[in-house]
């Protein structure tokens, strides 16, 4: 920015120039982009443990995983799931130090544990851990599955037409769900050389009442089976056929890596539903699966990281729409051997999600390489954009027509959108007692996939708000816009996240400035400007549900609320002019923190990513948006 305070708009040229430049670099011999989707140490200790439990070795594999875990313990003792967490986190710590005690790393005598362990104790223990935890904890023996809440297996043998059944569950849920209900049957734990020692370093703190006694009005799943079971009379034929039901549910869901549903959490836990179901550690599909999650690895900052799933396909379709925007050509070896990649990742099977969505023909995207079944809103409408230039071109157009009808087929009956499955949103998943809460059970519409979805149809299909199903989405999103003129993003953090795609969504579709909804969401977004210029949201948003600002700005942050002003503004603002000046510098410090910050969300405060592509896409379409509109 010039001391007058204009734009220098070359400097904007240049940082897009340099952003496309790092971007074509990157792309990889089959026409895709390779990003690390980097968490925090959960997936890294799973890895661990099982490397263990099965007697493994893993090629160099295992003690790089665990420098990475070392690197990030903080000098408390603790591990965190993002750099502001207060003090550390309960599920993180206690993952990375189990996976460091089985392995040898690390001995429970050590000063660093032990500052651990207090720091364990002081947050409640193990009680206070996320589910995925405590069901590690069960696994190893350190906890009896008695202290848990296990849902019979009868459970999946439940009718469609029931009130409740497994499949009220989202596909993501389903199979994780699936491997703990089998695995809790059998009361299945593993007994590992230095159990007892770990079972000493465990803090003892008071337990929470049991997880049924926190259900209201009595209601439990146990209650909820009970007619079942007494129609059967506890038959042991009816037991084992829901045992094979669920051992068949997961085996028919391993992707062609050996992988269950491309994900490494759940593929940990349908490895121990394996083993207490008797398959030898040493079957192929054990064997298949170990060698899947070994593709998982990536490099970090802080060493090797196993990834919870691939995210290949996600970061190709926006990498090639954000060139696209900032002036690839069609016709350059770039772009075409990018548009051939995403052609050939377009799903041709029906899988989970045609079961409430019956008719209709499969043409969605999904989220990594090894994803044949499971498509998902957000990655179709980003592969749509990025193939939108092949609309009307021959067999490439039908199988973008063909992407076309599934996305609007999958709009929920309320009018939004949701992630991965249609009308996911009973309200019994509300009433179970788990940390994790209704939005991971199930999958309702979210602010951020309704406004993506919006932006899509507005900028790509030429939608506008007369059209009924943008209405509809419209309606959803002013029926959920919050007091304060924002939005909760599901899958990002998370006021600006939610609030940038539905106001961006808005104005592709034509809402005007003039709205009270729209004036309420750009007032809220201008208030929440940072002292630098920029934007920066804590994660610490997710878990207390309310805005809470970084003291310093992040790049992607920045580029999002940027975005979404250049939308509803016809001329650049002291505003915009003073957030895009920090979006400037920002990127010139591509070392920095601000660069790193997680900003994808998968479950609230255990869960969090950093993408590593977001800091080169989101600025470029930023800049690109920019110029084209002021440039």
């Amino acid at each position: 920015m010039e001391e007058g305070g204009r734009f220098v708009v070359e400097r904007i040229r240049e940082q897009r120039e340099r952003l496309k430049r790092q971007l074509l670099a990157a792309q990889s011999a089959d026409g895709s982009w390779n990003f690390c989707f980097e968490s925090g140490p959960m997936t890294d200790a799973y890895y661990l443990l099982l490397l263990k439990v099965l007697g493994m070795e893993a090629d160099g594999l295992q003690p790089a995983l665990i420098e990475r875990l070392l690197a990030n313990q903080t000098d408390e003792g603790t591990w965190k799931t993002y750099p502001d967490e207060s003090e550390g986190n309960v599920s993180a710590t206690l993952e990375a130090c189990l996976a460091l005690f089985y392995t040898g790393a690390k001995d429970p005598s050590d000063p660093r544990m032990k500052r651990a362990r207090q720091f364990l104790l002081e947050q409640g223990g193990p009680s206070r851990a996320g589910s995925l935890t405590r069901v590690t904890l069960n696994l190893f023996g350190h906890k009896p599955w008695e202290f848990r809440m296990r849902v019979p297996v009868e459970f999946f043998l439940m009718p469609r037409w029931s009130p409740i059944q497994f499949f009220d569950l989202v596909g993501y849920a389903r199979v994780h769900v699936a491997p703990v209900i089998l695995a809790a049957d059998r009361r299945f734990s593993v007994q590992l050389p230095g159990k007892q020692e770990i079972d000493e370093w465990l803090p003892q703190a008071p337990s929470l009442p049991s997880d049924q006694a926190l259900l209201p009005d009595g209601w439990s799943l146990e209650v909820a089976m009970r007619e079942i079971r007494r129609q059967a009379a506890l038959r042991r034929e009816l037991h084992e056929k829901a045992v094979r039901w669920g051992r068949d549910f997961m085996l028919s869901r391993i992707e062609g890596d050996g992988t269950l549903y491309s994900y490494l959490s759940s593929t940990y836990l349908m490895i121990f539903a394996l083993l207490s179901l008797g398959f030898p550690k040493h079957h192929p599909v054990v064997r298949r699966a170990m060698g899947g999650l070994a593709s998982f690895a990536c490099s970090t900052p802080t060493g090797t990281h196993i990834q919870e799933a691939t995210s290949t396909v996600w970061d190709t379709a926006l990498v090639l729409q954000s060139l696209g925007m900032a002036g690839l050509e069609q016709g350059s070896d770039t772009w075409q051997r990018g548009a051939r990649f995403l052609l050939s990742m377009q799903q041709d099977r029906l899988g989970d999600w045609a079961r409430d969505n019956p008719g209709v023909h499969p043409g969605g995207w999904g989220f990594s390489r090894s994803n044949t079944m499971n498509p998902d809103i957000d990655d179709t409408l980003a592969s749509l954009s990025a193939l939108s230039p092949l609309r009307g071109k021959g067999a490439e157009g039908e199988a973008w027509e063909r992407g076309l009808a599934w996305l609007l087929s999958m709009q929920n009956d309320d009018g939004g959108w949701s992630a991965f499955e249609k009308n996911k949103d009973k309200r019994w998943l509300s009433l179970i007692p788990l940390k994790e809460g209704k939005q991971v059970w199930g999958d309702p519409s979210s602010a951020d996939i309704t406004g993506r979805v919006l932006r899509f149809l507005g900028e790509h299909v030429g939608w506008t708000i007369d059209r009924p199903e943008v209405r509809r989405a419209w309606s959803w999103l002013y029926h959920h816009q919050r007091l304060d003129g924002s939005w909760f993003g599901r899958w990002g953090i998370a006021y600006l996240y939610g609030t940038w795609a539905a106001l961006t969504g808005l104005a592709a579709v034509g809402v005007p400035r003039h709205q009270p909804m729209i004036k309420k969401a750009l007032k809220w977004l201008v208030s929440k400007q940072n002292e630098d210029g920029g934007w920066g949201e804590s994660c610490k948003s997710d878990v207390k549900r309310t805005y809470i600002r970084l003291p310093r700005s992040t790049v992607v942050q920045t580029a999002w609320a940027l975005d979404a002003l250049i939308s509803y503004h016809e001329q650049p603002t002291p505003v915009i002019e003073r957030g895009m000046a920090c979006l400037l510098s920002l990127l010139e410090q591509p070392n920095s923190w601000q660069w790193r910050y997680p900003v994808g969300a998968g479950l609230a405060g255990q869960f969090y990513v950093t993408y590593h592509s977001y800091p080169l896409i989101w600025p470029l379409q930023t800049l690109t948006r920019y110029l084209k509109k002021w440039g």
